[in-house]
């Protein structure tokens, strides 16, 4: 059985449907009109021990709906939850103590207590032996250079040393599975790869498993290795990041750079780009790979041209997420 199970699960809300002005708000205390808003529909996946997975999806998507379930928070209308053994709308307390949760846009520290402070807290509400704490809080306070602001207020830090702290907050009971929501939001970029080069370090070492939801692509390409992609409350993607490339990253790109400025002649179902860079000699072939053999164009370029240097781009994870968005490519 995988460490994380859910099948089939769905989960609605009723929303309060309101007329306008007055009227329709004294209509609404009489009689209360709803509609139904189906924000999971059917969605079923499994997750492993020590997987590294991104499950993303625009605004409105059924994400945060997901992670609620998953954490415990909402229970679903119908399907099936199983997390490490437990149902976790049904055995909240036992649960909890097998999970962290890190919500980039809401801190559980303490605002005006020293951070150290808080974890003492923490210690307190988790049951944590002492022998466990020292060693825990030991490692990330310096796998995060978090020395420097141990005994400041949490209201006195950056932004992205209040997310240091939050994620070793989530951590210092040494949860099996850790749930991050916007881990890097408003992070600067040295902040930002502090953050992932610590959660990829934790993941190799202990293993622990790890469910991302960020609108941040750079953190899913290099931290994740499995991707869940939501959209309207359905999945419509479980699979690898190589995997994703393969089945909706069908355009390809060459970066040629010539030795002399060439005059590049037409080539069937290929767009030539000027790259505008040393002097006109480098440019950009692009083309969809069902069309053009990547190995034809290579050679058809090598055999009529005087190259000096060649490379192959695959596309960006973040361009093939924003084409499924926006109903570009078809996933079903």
């Amino acid at each position: 059985m995988s460490l994380i199970e859910v099948n089939n699960v769905c989960k609605a809300y009723r929303i309060n449907k309101r007329g306008k002005g007055i009227p329709g708000m004294m209509a609404n205390l009489v009689a209360p009109k709803y509609e139904k808003k189906q924000a999971v529909k059917d969605v079923s996946f499994q997750i492993e021990k020590g997987d590294m997975v991104g499950f993303i999806g625009p605004n409105g998507a059924g994400k945060s709906t997901t992670i609620k379930m998953l954490s415990g928070i909402l229970y679903p209308d119908q399907g099936e939850i199983v997390v490490n053994g437990f149902v976790p709308y049904k055995q909240r307390k036992e649960y909890v103590g097998s999970i962290g949760v890190v919500f980039g846009q809401k801190s559980q520290l303490q605002w005006d207590l020293p951070v150290i402070d808080s974890f003492e807290l923490l210690k307190a509400i988790y049951r944590i032996p002492q022998e466990k704490y020292t060693k825990n809080l030991d490692r990330f306070v310096q796998m995060l250079d978090m020395g420097s602001f141990l005994q400041q207020p949490v209201r006195q830090l950056s932004l992205g040393q209040r997310m240091r702290a939050d994620i070793v907050a989530a951590l210092l009971h040494s949860p099996e599975i850790v749930f991050f929501d916007e881990p890097t939001i408003g992070v600067d970029v040295v902040g930002k790869e502090t953050i992932r080069s610590f959660i990829k370090e934790l993941n190799e070492q202990d293993n622990v498993t790890m469910l991302f939801t960020t609108h941040d692509m750079q953190d899913i390409e290099k931290v994740c290795d499995k991707l869940i992609v939501i959209d309207k409350g359905e999945k419509i993607y479980d699979g690898s990041l190589l995997g994703i490339r393969e089945r909706y990253g069908t355009t390809r790109q060459l970066d040629v750079e010539f030795v002399d400025m060439p005059i590049v002649s037409p080539i069937a179902n290929v767009e030539v780009v000027d790259l505008d860079v040393l002097d006109g000699r480098k440019k950009r072939f692009v083309f969809e790979n069902q069309k053009v053999q990547i190995n034809d164009l290579m050679n058809h370029l090598l055999q009529n041209y005087h190259i000096r240097d060649i490379s192959i781009s695959e596309p960006e994870i973040e361009s093939i997420i924003r084409k499924i968005y926006n109903g570009e490519v078809m996933t079903r």
